[in-house]
């Protein structure tokens, strides 16, 4: 059997966005679980809308989602040489031929065939007219006259196509250039791509691109078009959505194993399974399942599928993701054993790595802001004895495990005839600010001893100095 050649050839007027990001994994997983080639390729001939900017966003992105390419990036507007000696080769062979006919006679001949009842088209004028090339001159392929085209597709089966409904289309432009459809197959042929994998937008197209395949006596590739991705309202994916760029959903907090996990299952399942690594998607994926329906974008899939990644990373797997994310809050962490530690207190709830770095915020603090309501509940005069109490028996403490701190409130219950909880969250607002954070032991053996201790001593200031919060007489 040959090697499996894929592709995916974006166009840099843009940032990477889902349905493109999709196709790219659809074709990279079938190229790595066949052990074949992934080509990258970037068609660039739309030069007025192209730009550098969006060609580094691609290739950003591309290697966020952990997509890599075996050649390429080949860029399109580097190969006219190669498109132009294929042009001439199908203008000699009599496939396609020199055509002189202005855009308005164009227009008037697609009128006329209008006003007869027929599909608006060329009607061939200079089919037999042998021109030579000139600067006004565009070269069309000759399209059979009957017949027809048929699209052999593995995702949605055979398409038929009236030969006679499409008319000999421009390949080349007057000034030079390959048109779209020619450079594709170009490209293609030439790069040896024999699996193509795109969306269902392109299917208007392949009968053309054929018809230059057999033009050329070259073998046809496997085609196969997969529908678009479609909005809750199944209408077309947009921002309204919540559909975004690659690029954005990292900035948000997502694990680029949870976009690829809910990206491929925008149309391809494995029996019931949900939960993908990419590993899993590798040996797994195949042809056969991709779907033949629309799938819809779901935002709370997408963040509980990235929920249970976070759950299911070592911290040392989050540690780097993370400081992007703090650091975009201004906290300047090392990847340590602290960080590490502070990772395994929030993972368990934690959706977002956004979420994460927000919730992490109060360990790197060195001055804790107390949230006014919170301090004004619970740091009251009358809480001053357990803090102060914590602090010694803390600081006392020779080894700083969750067992000893478990004795530690054991005997500051006993000595105040508190509960629990009575102790716990004055302490909880003490140490973070808040009244909300991950469980009262956990949180403290991350922090450390000394850091705990540092900061129940100024919560006791806190409320000395202050008296703002003291319960009135």
């Amino acid at each position: 059997m040959d090697t499996i050649i894929t592709r995916f050839p974006p166009s840099p007027t843009g940032t990477l966005h889902i349905g493109g990001a999709r196709t790219a994994l659809f074709n990279w997983l079938y190229a790595r679980k066949t052990n074949g080639k992934f080509i990258l390729r970037i068609e660039d001939t739309d030069t007025a809308r192209s730009t550098k900017e969006s060609v580094d966003a691609i290739l950003e992105s591309l290697e966020w989602l952990g997509i890599d390419w075996d050649e390429g990036p080949y860029f399109q507007t580097e190969r006219y040489p190669i498109y132009n000696e294929y042009i001439e080769k199908l203008v000699e062979s009599g496939s396609a031929y020199y055509c002189s006919c202005t855009p308005d006679e164009v227009n008037a001949m697609r009128e006329e065939a209008k006003a007869r009842g027929l599909k608006p088209m060329y009607n061939g004028k200079c089919r037999q007219r042998k021109l030579t090339k000139s600067d006004n001159t565009v070269v069309r392929l000759k399209t059979p006259d009957s017949g027809v085209t048929i699209v052999k597709d593995i995702v949605k089966g055979d398409t038929a196509f009236q030969n006679s409904e499409m008319d000999d289309f421009i390949i080349q432009r007057s000034d030079g250039s390959a048109m779209y459809n020619l450079a594709v197959v170009i490209d293609d042929i030439t790069m040896g791509i024999n699996t193509i994998i795109r969306g269902d937008d392109h299917l208007i197209n392949t009968p053309k691109q054929m018809l230059i395949y057999k033009a050329l006596g070259a073998d046809m590739p496997v085609f196969g078009h997969v529908p678009m991705v479609l909005g809750s309202d199944k209408s077309r994916l947009s921002k309204r959505h919540g559909a975004m760029s690659v690029g954005e959903y990292k900035i948000l907090g997502f694990l680029p194993d949870a976009m690829i996990n809910y990206l491929v299952r925008l149309g391809w399942s494995h029996g019931d399974q949900e939960f993908f690594e990419k590993d899993d998607l590798i040996e797994k994926f195949d042809l056969e399942h991709l779907g033949r329906s629309a799938s819809m974008f779901d935002t709370d899939k997408l963040v509980s599928l990235n929920s249970k990644h976070i759950q299911n990373k070592t911290p040392e797997e989050l540690a780097g993701p993370l400081l992007f994310h703090l650091k975009n809050l201004g906290i300047d962490a090392k990847n340590d054993a602290f960080t590490r530690g502070v990772i395994e207190t929030l993972q368990p709830r934690s959706k977002t790595l956004v979420e994460m770095a927000k919730g992490a915020v109060f360990y790197y603090q060195d001055d804790v802001k107390f949230d006014e309501k919170a301090a004004k509940k619970f740091l009251k005069q009358d809480i001053l004895d357990v803090l102060q109490k914590s602090a010694d028996y803390i600081e006392g403490l020779e080894t700083y495990t969750q067992e000893s701190l478990e004795d530690v409130f054991k005997k500051i219950m006993a000595e105040t005839d508190l509960k629990f909880g009575k102790i716990a969250q004055p302490l909880r607002v003490a140490i973070t600010g808040t009244t909300v954070s991950p469980g009262i032991f956990e949180m403290l053996l991350a922090l450390g001893k000394d850091k705990t201790v540092l900061r129940i001593k100024r919560a006791i200031q806190f409320i000395s100095k202050s008296g703002l919060f003291q319960d009135k007489a």
